[in-house]
């Protein structure tokens, strides 16, 4: 055996089959084995990967172990002469196998290589090539003096920066995302630290390759994608203190106890420093829109007060008005806030509904006031007008602002273009329209050069094809192209901030953009309406007013549910958060590869014979695609008997 190809999985199905898809075209004629780990998933991946891969090694844990544990179990029992780890959020062209090892046999000396890798917008990875993180180097680049001074060798040296990356280096340190190495080099050298659950293992055993004698190699001539969650994972609070903390472990296995010490304050001060600045960019984030259209409203509503006022010849109590307005604008916002205003794509539905629903509730409570405190039922109407003209200046604001990256931009349908032959971009098409991503403008582009009539161009063309028709996203057919072409395609209009998507041959999602975090840019068949954001404060909202409805109706309930004092303590569940009145069927193991719930009370298919699997999950996919409010009511409702279960 020649090489053992190892991969941990942990609820990424979609991006490990697209994976699996690439290393099945990179073991063409070569004597390669695939090991895949998963860590307990509940996303359906085991059960992908029996089906569609059946000449995989597989090992279905039943807890998630850990990155190093995973990988070890796999490593133990590989058989090849060289044993490469990879990440399922990648992608490896159609040679990339064949050029590693021949590189591997041409230098004896090599007991590490890792390759160029490319996020997934066709962006060069920068931690392809690392070098050790001392004290010095870790001070560099945790207080951004390393980006000050990116090419330099002192002040970049965790990044290797002064080194081409179009060149073969000896370098320190390689990327777990795609680690080779030489099996005799583990024998000597041992596997992966089990003290480091995520994060920093490949730092220690790329220090001890080095140890022992071996050297490591960073090797440019193939390319990888890796669909790393840089933007969502490393601005998280859980992220920060994981990683730098896999730092601190790794200084005090490695260094003095003075050079250690040292570190371990570097490190302290970092994971503080990061954490207040992730939390304050989190809250401003959130908030700078929401207080925009608050601000934007209240300003219109005095500008309208103050003419009204002029025009009727009228004076209103000022400390009345204030009161009034400041109410008025907490209902629209919160209306707006339910309603979907504040995510993203912005749509104009979502601004319009909320604010007459908003204004309904105000004129409501308006008329239910005792007549000292009402002053004018005309402004508060001409106010409503104002705040759907304040919610949409404020998106115009904010996307002009951040160069078109938010607001309107992300409004519409998208211009795209297609990459491959008809049948693909035909069945591509089809997909988005299933998706409800239907395109404002489509171009059909050929693989090569060998047909062109009825396509707006070749591939040879991407880059002006882009630039003249305005494309905002490509997706390239993967049963068309190589991923070498792929891969090549993507880096060569990188700097042309386009999205870029894969849709792998036979499948029913399209996989893109440069975050394996990031669900939006994952399109699959299920919809998954129940995890877009506003279906999920919807549902959050719904869980509380049930309950609190629930608790207050107890008496009556007694004589309507089974078990009441179920029934309470289910109540008591749903409002801490770890249960929902309306979740899934049990019968199934997890989520099963729908979108993520928490435990139900009860479920669609729970008033019928529970051994039907099939019919149960057929009605748990309706659920999650088609979510509504009222659904759970519904449902609720149809099941109340069983709600102290």
């Amino acid at each position: 055996m020649k090489l053992s190809v190892v991969i941990v999985n942990y609820n990424v199905r979609y991006f490990l089959e697209q994976c699996l898809l690439s290393v099945e075209k990179a073991m063409n004629g070569l004597d390669v084995e695939v090991l895949v780990v998963d860590n307990n998933s509940v996303d359906g991946s085991v059960a992908m990967v029996e089906s569609r891969f059946p000449w995989v090694r597989l090992i279905a844990n039943k807890e998630n172990t850990g990155f190093s544990k995973a990988n070890n179990q796999a490593m133990r029992i590989a058989g090849g002469e060289y044993i490469l780890l990879l990440n399922p959020d990648t992608v490896v062209e159609e040679d990339t196998f064949r050029k590693v090892i021949v590189f591997m046999d041409e230098h004896p000396d090599a007991g590490g290589l890792g390759v160029k890798m490319v996020d997934g917008k066709g962006i060069f990875l920068p931690e392809s090539k690392r070098g050790l993180p001392t004290p010095a180097v870790s001070f560099y680049k945790i207080f951004g003096i390393s980006r000050l001074f990116p090419k330099s060798e002192i002040f970049n040296r965790y990044h290797l920066g002064h080194l081409s990356k179009n060149e073969v280096h000896e370098i320190e340190i390689l990327s777990g995302a795609f680690m080779l190495m030489r099996k005799k080099t583990l024998d000597q050298v041992g596997l992966l630290d089990e003290a480091f659950f995520m994060y920093g293992e490949d730092i220690d055993l790329s220090w001890r390759i080095i140890q022992g004698g071996w050297k490591n190699y960073y090797f440019p001539h193939t390319s990888i994608i890796h669909y790393k969650g840089e933007s969502t994972k490393k601005g998280s609070l859980n992220y920060v203190f994981v990683f730098y903390n896999a730092m601190v472990i790794f200084a005090r296995k490695h260094f003095s106890l003075k050079h250690a010490a040292l570190f371990s304050f570097f490190i302290h001060t970092a994971i503080w420093l990061r954490a207040l600045v992730a939390v304050l960019n989190r809250f401003v984030r959130k908030m700078i829109l929401p207080l925009m259209d608050a601000a934007l409203v209240l300003i219109g509503l005095f500008l309208i007060k103050n003419f009204y006022a002029s025009a009727q010849h009228k004076i209103y109590d000022d400390s009345l008005v204030t009161y009034s307005f400041i109410v008025n604008v907490i209902i629209w916002v919160l209306s707006c806030w339910i309603g979907g205003a504040y995510d993203k794509p912005f749509k104009p539905q979502r601004v319009f509904k909320p604010v007459l629903i908003g204004s309904a509730v105000i004129l409501i409570g308006y008329s239910l006031l005792p007549e000292s405190m009402r002053f004018s039922r005309a402004i508060i109407l001409l106010g409503a007008g104002i705040a759907l003209l304040a919610f949409f200046l404020s998106r115009l604001i904010v996307n002009l602002i951040s160069s078109g990256r938010a607001g309107f931009s992300d409004a519409g349908p998208k211009r795209i273009a297609i990459v491959g032959k008809p049948e693909e971009v035909e069945r591509v098409v089809r997909l988005l329209s299933q998706l409800q991503q239907q395109p404002s403008f489509a171009a059909s582009i050929a693989p090569d050069n060998s047909a062109v009539t009825g396509y707006t161009g070749t591939v040879a063309q991407l880059s002006e094809i882009v630039r003249v028709h305005n494309i905002e996203q490509v997706i390239f057919c993967a049963r068309d192209l190589t991923s070498s072409d792929i891969i090549s395609n993507m880096s060569s209009i990188a700097e042309q901030e386009i999205e870029f998507k894969i849709a792998p041959p036979e499948s029913l999602y399209i996989i893109g953009s440069g975050s394996i975090e990031t669900s939006a840019d994952a399109f699959m068949l299920d919809v998954n309406s129940v995890s877009l954001p506003h279906n999920k404060r919807l549902k959050r909202i719904f869980d509380v007013l049930f309950s609190i409805c629930a608790l207050g109706l107890f008496p009556f309930l007694l004589f309507v549910v089974n078990q009441p004092i179920g029934l309470l303590k289910n109540i008591v569940f749903v409002l801490i958060g770890k249960k929902t009145w309306v979740g899934y069927s049990p019968v199934h193991k997890g989520n099963n590869g729908l979108p993520k719930l928490k435990p139900g009370v009860v479920w669609p298919s729970i008033r019928q014979d529970t051994s039907q699997n099939d019919n149960s999950r057929k009605m748990d996919v309706l659920y999650a695609k088609d979510y509504r409010f009222m659904l759970d009511l519904s449902l609720v409702y149809k099941a109340r008997r069983f709600l102290g279960n």
